[in-house]
């Protein structure tokens, strides 16, 4: 995957969300999404497409030490650095 294209979305305003849930309703694992798509899908049930191209309805918030999708976090990171903001505090 190293030789895919960059591509730079104006104003990344990401969080994770989960997906991928276990046999007892808890998410596996969570990716990151825009926020704005985060509420119009918990509210509409509108499908979020994350970083990482996963699609899914919002139905779950992280909490402190959830798991993060690798790709995501790997592409967020990526965003982060090309902010100028040197990863600092928001």
């Amino acid at each position: 995957m190293d030789d895919m294209a960059t591509q730079v979305l104006p104003d990344v305003d990401t969080r994770p969300e989960g997906t991928d849930t276990s046999g007892d309703d808890a998410p596996k694992m969570f990716h990151y999404v825009k926020k704005a798509k985060i509420t119009e899908s918990a509210v509409l049930g509108n499908m979020v497409v994350a970083l990482c191209g996963e699609t899914f309805p919002v139905t779950r918030s992280p909490k402190p030490g959830s798991p993060v999708c690798p790709e995501c976090k790997k592409i967020f990171d990526t965003f982060r650095k090309g902010d100028g903001n040197d990863g600092g505090g928001d």
